[in-house]
């Protein structure tokens, strides 16, 4: 199981009112709802290997190089270089870090990346177990995959209790795509659709629908756009115009679109779901100053 950690801790801030307070009444409404996600995840599906995945670097420079508009409405006022994060919210972060350490989970992250691409190398990576990727990102559903090794996306978007289960044959159902490349049909796609909650604009007049409907039509987006240079009368002049319009966008997008699978990553402990905590006695420690209760009894229970 994979975890994007930085996803199911907003999806906690936001989910639990922030009178969850510590003993001294510092809000800890994402430190607790963080717990019991993963302590749900871990008691349902039973992962043997668990590995939270971290941003290193919420916004690649690599990524703003190729489309200086990504992620840019998000960059805080104070610091050009950090997120926007809700004041409450950054100090519950290195909490949770630390519980995660108490407890023995594994955490990784790569110099630079984001945690999607973190995500998407330790899925690259793995030859022996199926991989389940828990996220509330649609970008992940790039890595779907079949074969001896699948990689599947449990997609937590509406909350973990309505929780959507996606293979290539459901990705392809959902969006219409070929089931034989859905992982990357779904990145295509997702180049013409754009993203406004990454920056990431799209081809104007091209909704998700349609994006989904010319990469299975053309097979690839680098079948379509050839088709269109060419005038290819299956497509109409106003998408041609369009497509041609949108040029410079579609030359970048997919560098910054696409989970990056050779990046530096490092674990920071061996990946097997621990049998009980690496460090009870701190793990306690963290459990009284913090007032985490219920929560981390329901995690280590899980574990």
């Amino acid at each position: 199981m994979l975890i994007d950690s930085a996803g199911l801790w907003f999806r906690s801030y936001y989910a639990l009112p922030e009178s969850l307070t510590s003993p001294d009444g510092i809000p800890v409404n994402s430190v607790r709802g963080f717990c019991d996600m993963l302590a749900k995840l871990i008691g349902e599906r039973r992962p043997t290997r668990v590995v939270a995945c971290l941003d290193n670097d919420w916004r690649p420079a690599f990524r703003v190089a190729a489309l200086p508009s990504y992620k840019a409405h998000r960059v805080a006022e104070a610091d050009p270089d950090a997120e926007e994060v809700p004041d409450t919210l950054g100090p519950q972060i290195p909490i949770i870090l630390d519980v995660l350490d108490a407890l023995g989970v594994a955490t990784a992250e790569a110099e630079g990346y984001e945690a999607d691409d973190v995500i998407g190398v330790l899925a690259e990576r793995e030859s022996t177990d199926p991989v389940e990727v828990v996220t509330g990102d649609r970008d992940l559903f790039q890595l779907v995959r079949s074969g001896p090794v699948p990689v599947r996306v449990r997609y937590v978007g509406a909350g973990l209790a309505k929780a959507q289960d996606f293979g290539p044959d459901e990705l392809a159902e959902r969006y219409a795509l070929d089931p034989a490349r859905a992982g990357d049909a779904y990145a295509e796609m997702a180049v013409l659709r754009g993203d406004p909650s990454d920056g990431l604009p799209g081809v104007a007049g091209i909704g998700e629908k349609t994006a989904a409907k010319l990469i299975t039509e053309f097979g690839s987006l680098a079948a379509l756009l050839a088709a269109s240079e060419q005038g290819d009368r299956r497509l109409t002049p106003r998408v041609r115009g369009k497509l041609a319009e949108a040029a410079e966008y579609l030359a970048a997008a997919p560098a910054v679109v696409r989970v990056v699978r050779d990046a530096p990553v490092v674990l920071d402990r061996p990946d097997p779901v621990p049998a009980a905590p690496a460090d009870p006695d701190r793990l306690a420690e963290l459990g009284a100053r913090w007032g985490l209760g219920g929560p981390l009894d329901r995690l280590i229970a899980a574990l």
